[in-house]
């Protein structure tokens, strides 16, 4: 039995903003209350000036297994994500092979729960082999537990093909999760099309790579009625695209990367540093202001990192010839912290409800409430904890975050899965 004593907890799905005693008793919540006399045998958590929420859930990562396991593990990226106060994360289906049939995704749950850390939701894809080409087996993989359907990397080029999917996908309420990349607009690009490329001599991706397909996509959505979601958002365009589908009612979501939020393209320079290539790339400041409005506001669902390990080898290259992709699950949350909510300019109910509650919705997971019965899952932070990024903090097996060298105020200091301690005074259990 577990008491966290005198933490402030913030969860708005039960109206909850305030100072409360919460008591584990195995795997779920016992009791909430202002206060709460010690349980015999229970172990006591000062929650002093912390705060108690629901736990964080990713639902766009990257654990690269099966078959580039030299990058990340389902046990490495898992310890990742409990040092960054996640839950629950859904891995994306580009591994090798795909995650494109049933005993793909029951590989990854079995290799989760074997790790006892987080909870692995894995997504399925949605063309086998992520080519585009053929349905994937979408029945097959939402009967073991594919909590959504994407093929990430690259996206479905074929509206045809994306229409057949979401035709199938909405017969088992799920979403279809969509990167939205014209392949023959973003050509290879590596950087932002605009004042970056021209500076650096580095081919262009236009935003209207990205917006074309957001688009096009919405229209499918319409069409065929498949709840959608929009991978990692990052231009302001885009943004607007989603407030519309939202203000006629279509059942579309879209989620942004940090880096996207607190980086624009003005940081690259000369140095090529190759952390600072993702896809999509580094936007405008405008774009980045925009996306952050977006979240803040709402229209932009949540917060995702797409943690995209890298081995130094592969980073360690010219800029062209080096992957794209970031860590992200150590610095997802202080950096939210840092730049939104100590500066104002969001609540800490916002935050719940991006990094919280709506991924859980989005991926159709059973809700984690701060009530008498839920299951604790839950995420104990501390807004004060400052910090600086170092190779040394990320828990993952790669180290290629954009972020090295900030520094951040608050993060996670204990993380509970199904009571479990996993994280417990900023150090994996």
């Amino acid at each position: 039995m577990l008491l966290i004593r005198g933490a402030h907890v913030v969860d708005p799905q039960v109206g909850l903003d305030a100072v409360r005693d919460v008591v584990v008793e195995g795997e779920r919540i016992a009791e909430v209350a202002e206060s709460v006399q010690v349980p015999v045998g229970a172990e006591v958590i000062d929650g002093t000036g912390k705060y108690l929420m629901p736990g964080l859930v990713d639902i766009h990562v990257h654990f690269r297994d099966p078959g580039f396991e030299y990058k990340e593990t389902i046990e490495t990226g898992s310890a990742a994500a409990a040092v960054g106060g996640f839950t629950d994360v859904a891995t994306m289906p580009n591994t090798d092979p795909v995650v494109d049939t049933g005993e793909g995704v029951r590989y990854q749950i079995a290799k989760g729960d074997a790790c006892g850390l987080i909870h692995v939701r894995p997504i399925g894809a949605c063309t086998k082999g992520e080519k585009g080409e053929q349905l994937a087996e979408i029945g097959d993989m939402a009967h073991e537990g594919a909590c959504m359907f994407s093929d990430d990397g690259h996206g479905v080029q074929s509206a045809g093909m994306l229409r057949t999917v979401m035709d199938y996908v909405r017969q088992f309420d799920r979403v279809v999760a969509c990167h939205c990349e014209v392949d023959s607009l973003s050509n290879h690009g590596q950087v932002n099309e605009g004042r970056a490329s021209t500076r650096l001599g580095l081919a262009g991706w236009p935003a209207a790579g990205e917006e074309v397909e957001i688009a096009r996509d919405i229209d499918l959505c319409r069409l065929t009625g498949c709840a959608l979601h929009i991978c990692h958002i990052s231009t302001a365009r885009g943004a607007g695209l989603v407030r519309a589908a939202k203000a006629e009612g279509l059942p579309v979501t879209a989620e942004v990367c940090p880096h996207h939020l607190f980086l624009d393209e003005t940081v690259l320079d000369e140095t090529y540093d190759t952390n600072l290539k993702m896809n999509p790339p580094l936007r405008t400041p405008e774009d980045a202001a925009a996306l952050r409005e977006a979240l803040v506001d709402g229209t932009i669902d949540c917060v995702v990192t797409d943690h995209a390990p890298h081995a130094p080898f592969e980073k360690e290259r010219e800029f062209e010839a080096a992957p794209f992709g970031v860590v992200g699950l150590e610095t997802s949350l202080p950096l939210v912290l840092t730049n939104l909510v100590a500066t104002g300019k969001m609540s800490w109910s916002r935050l719940v409800e991006a990094m919280c509650v709506a991924p859980r919705r989005i991926a159709r997971l059973e809700p984690v409430r701060v009530e008498e019965g839920s299951v604790a899952d839950l995420t104990l932070v501390d807004p004060a904890f400052a910090f600086d990024v170092t190779p040394g903090l990320f828990a993952g097996k790669e180290s290629n975050s954009a972020f090295l060298g900030a520094h951040l105020t608050g993060r996670a200091t204990d993380t509970l899965v199904a009571g479990r301690h996993v994280l417990r005074d900023a150090k994996l259990a």
